[in-house]
């Protein structure tokens, strides 16, 4: 897979916890999206599988067209009732949420995140910024 070290599978790997990086190229988005997928059925978490696919690609994609660095996704299961998953980036400024108008092409990644989330934010971090979201678990 690209930019999947074996370390990284490893991680994955571990109960309740993956991580992974990918090179700031085109196959990232593609690659995250099945590691998320396939993780979140091994975990047992395919009722939130889509929704977690859906807005992991939406901030893959925004730091693949703004960062040029790796890019890195982290998934938490065990914290609680809640999914928590990171993506960051080398890129130190904060994603700005903007309103999108109809025939606008782009623009609706964050506000996709901020309405399908529990909660969502950024950080910054020494080497760049990360951003965040919570989804609620069944049960």
């Amino acid at each position: 897979m690209i930019g999947v070290s074996e370390s990284a599978r490893a991680l994955a790997s571990t109960p309740g916890f993956a991580e992974w990086s990918f090179p700031a190229e085109p196959g990232a988005v593609r690659a995250a999206r099945a590691l998320v997928r396939d993780t979140l059925e091994e975990w047992g978490l395919g009722s939130v599988t889509d929704v977690t696919v859906l807005l992991v690609s939406e901030l893959v994609t925004n730091s693949l067209r703004y960062a040029s660095g790796p890019i890195g996704v982290r998934m938490y299961s065990h914290a609680g009732p809640t999914l928590l998953v990171e993506v960051s980036d080398p890129l130190p400024d904060p994603p700005t949420e903007r309103v999108a108008h109809p025939d606008d092409e782009g623009g609706r990644g964050l506000q996709l995140v901020a309405c399908a989330s529990r909660r969502w934010g950024t950080r910054r971090g020494n080497t760049g910024k990360t951003v965040w979201f919570e989804l609620s678990l069944p049960g």
